[in-house]
């Protein structure tokens, strides 16, 4: 990807980023990372992320065939979810107080919809798109000051994640399946576009989901309550942390959603409610699925279970890369900030896929995880010729940036006060 950056200045910059991102630091900020590169001050990674000129969209397309060259699979998934930040204040673009899942409640939060490629060798995020609430996209001062492009205008999260799906596509990513939760099973746009493109998907949906049926329009769990017993077989939906994910699992077809018909016998394309049931707890999870052609109850439980390889990828993205430690504000920060991480991310999961392959684990011994590699790229290739910054220098500038924001919040204050 070096062609994506005009001058070699920040080429340079950029590979000193990716590899603060991937060291063992405390904290990953501007501020860190460029202090482990050697930088006297914390301004040109600033510059990098802000103001420098260079090709991010290039660089997400590269990190996509980067993903898909080394873990490419026919059977892939493509999955889908979103994931917020908490944050403080109301400046930084995206943020307002709504749900997000990393709380678990409404918090004052920014959100955003990343894309997964998941294949049999590994999984990695390919893309994403910042959610912007309509309380941004109706004020044009508020995004102006945060730098959000001209022209963008409010999209669901459903919205964003067809359109990222879309670019995938396109691009001959291979994939033959798509996985979501409910915010995505539940819009019918993007269920339209995927069968469009002829692409699978397994989608979740609420128990009071209405599903096409030849009685009519009938909720999902109405649905279930009616099935006899040997209607249910237990299936793994893959391996977990403490072995076999193993769940009941009930199918029912039903008609094509638009209400068509065809008789030419070449069209096997097939819709279905599955339904997933705890084997000790009885909680039900339902799901819209759709096949361009005839597929067995235990692909669509693949499919199923491959969904969880998005959260593997937030937490390895967070807690190796620093995909959640950002502290910009404005639109052009975040995206490059996000990119560098999902990089990082990538090339962990591309040598953990290309040793399990290489070098299997000897008897005894797990495979090689993106966290170890971590560990024994930071030891062996990251700190042994890594650059060390002057000590007095970073506490010199340390020093007089708390001044200066100490003396601006004085100020603030003074100019707050009402006059006496």
């Amino acid at each position: 990807m070096a062609g994506r950056f005009a001058r070699v200045e920040t080429r340079r910059r950029s590979r000193g980023f990716l590899l603060g991102l991937l060291a063992d630091l405390p904290r990953k900020n501007c501020w860190t990372i460029a202090e482990h590169a050697g930088e006297d001050d914390p301004h040109g990674m600033q510059h990098l992320l802000n103001r420098a000129v260079w090709d991010t969209d290039g660089v997400r397309d590269d990190l996509r065939d980067y993903v898909t060259s080394h873990l490419g699979d026919p059977d892939a998934v493509l999955v889908v979810d979103e994931t917020g930040d908490l944050k403080k204040g109301t400046h930084t673009v995206g943020v307002q107080r709504q749900y997000t899942g990393t709380a678990g409640r409404i918090e004052n939060a920014q959100v955003a919809v990343y894309l997964t490629y998941a294949g049999d060798r590994g999984h990695a995020m390919i893309d994403r798109e910042l959610y912007l609430p309509k309380s941004w996209t109706s004020d044009d001062q508020r995004c102006a000051v945060a730098g959000v492009p001209t022209g963008i205008e409010f999209l669901t999260k459903a919205a964003l994640a067809g359109g990222m799906l879309t670019r995938a596509l396109n691009a001959g990513v291979p994939a033959r399946w798509v996985a979501g939760d409910e915010v995505y099973g539940a819009d019918p746009c993007l269920r339209a576009e995927l069968e469009f493109h002829q692409v699978g998907y397994v989608l979740a949906i609420g128990c009071d989901r209405r599903v096409p049926t030849e009685a009519g329009m009938l909720r999902a769990d109405e649905i279930t309550a009616r099935l006899p017993k040997r209607a249910w077989q237990r299936l793994s939906a893959g391996a977990g942390a403490k072995g076999q994910r193993y769940y009941d699992w009930a199918l029912i077809s039903h008609p094509d959603p638009t209400g068509a018909t065809t008789s030419d016998p070449a069209d096997r394309q097939c819709w279905w409610l599955l339904v997933r049931r705890h084997t000790r707890s009885g909680e039900l999870a339902f799901y819209r699925c759709y096949s361009p052609e005839v597929v067995p109850l235990r692909e669509l439980v693949r499919v199923a279970g491959r969904r969880w390889a998005v959260e593997e990828s937030f937490q390895a993205g967070k807690g190796l890369a620093g995909l959640d430690e950002h502290q910009v504000r404005r639109w052009t920060s975040w995206r490059r900030w996000t990119l560098f991480a999902m990089l990082a991310h990538a090339l962990l999961a591309v040598i953990a896929a290309n040793e399990h392959v290489a070098r299997p684990a000897p008897a005894g011994f797990i495979a090689l995880t993106c966290n170890e590699i971590r560990r024994l790229l930071t030891i062996y290739v990251i700190e042994p010729g890594q650059a060390r910054a002057c000590p007095n220098a970073w506490s010199d500038w340390r020093r007089r940036h708390q001044h200066r924001a100490r003396t601006c919040h004085y100020q603030r204050q003074e100019a707050a006060r009402p006059w006496i």
